[in-house]
């Protein structure tokens, strides 16, 4: 467990940092073959990008570096467990494993409570917090046909 502590260690420093500079208590590392690839730290506020966790900042600066949206053979070490955004996009990147130090009840003692979302998943597109309204269904579904039938497509 020595190499994981160390990752784990960096992926806190990072969150660390970035209450430092102005930022959310966060930060991730993604890892491969024993050798930190990507690392990145909350900058919501920095960028005015709410999409901009430490998790999927990191996934973006590894698929860049390795040049692909697979990062199977990678690691993720969090100082969070994520959010459902990022929990999503872990598993999208296909990382092989996810480590993480505090817990979703920690971040949420703390005011960063993502159970409303999870909650909003469940829920009826009717009673959902932001109204979901399904329209033009039909002309939406070409594309997928149109993605079906390519036999040139790359899939992920």
């Amino acid at each position: 467990m020595k190499n994981e502590e160390r990752f784990m260690r960096e992926a806190i420093r990072l969150s660390e940092e970035s209450v430092k500079n102005g930022g959310g208590p966060f930060g991730a590392v993604i890892v491969k073959d024993g050798k930190i690839i990507a690392a990145a730290s909350n900058k919501v506020t920095q960028n005015n990008d709410p999409t901009a966790h430490a998790e999927v900042s990191a996934i973006r600066e590894a698929a860049k570096k390795l040049n692909t949206f697979n990062l199977s053979g990678c690691e993720i070490y969090t100082s969070c467990e994520p959010c459902p955004m990022c929990f999503g996009a872990v598993y999208w990147a296909r990382l092989d494993k996810l480590y993480f130090a505090n817990t979703k009840q920690d971040a949420k003692a703390i005011g960063f409570d993502d159970s409303f979302i999870y909650e909003e998943i469940n829920l009826p597109y009717e009673r959902r917090k932001i109204p979901n309204i399904q329209i033009l269904r039909n002309e939406a579904l070409k594309a997928f046909k149109d993605w079906e039938e390519n036999e040139d497509k790359t899939e992920y």
